[in-house]
């Protein structure tokens, strides 16, 4: 298996970002144009892994459901950080920290539409971590 630890930037405000870029880069060496499965995980307990259409509207009406289902207000039991910080650590239980992709000739097997994105609700926290992981096809 390969696999390395990136770093993200994402700012103090509750984001999706496209990550789907930073994985064809990282299989683009690790892979070696074969076949196997990336997985991505991010160790934070307040950030996700979603695979969706990105660009169109549907991160922003993501964002808008995750304020719906957890607001940021003083509801949370969890209540350090900035107001409603416990929503962030109620997201994963809906979004979670992982997902796993197949790779075909060393290029993740997305659908027409499809782009991993990094769900991060946590403005408290600017740069994050993403670990990347190839498991190559052992045939």
């Amino acid at each position: 298996m390969k696999s390395t630890m990136l770093e993200l930037k994402t700012g103090h405000s509750e984001a999706v970002h496209d990550i789907t870029g930073l994985c064809e880069e990282f299989l683009r060496d690790a892979a070696g144009g074969g076949d196997g499965l990336l997985h991505i995980f991010v160790p934070h307990a307040t950030a996700g892994i979603a695979i969706m259409e990105l660009g169109a509207g549907s991160d922003d009406d993501l964002l808008a459901a995750l304020r719906d289902l957890l607001p940021a207000d003083d509801r949370w039991r969890h209540a350090h950080g900035s107001r409603g910080h416990g929503r962030s650590h109620v997201m994963p239980a809906l979004i979670p920290p992982y997902a796993t992709v197949p790779v075909l000739g060393g290029a993740v097997a997305l659908g027409t539409w499809q782009s991993v994105a990094f769900v991060d609700l946590n403005v408290d926290n600017p740069t994050r971590k993403i670990r990347l992981s190839f498991l190559a096809d052992p045939a």
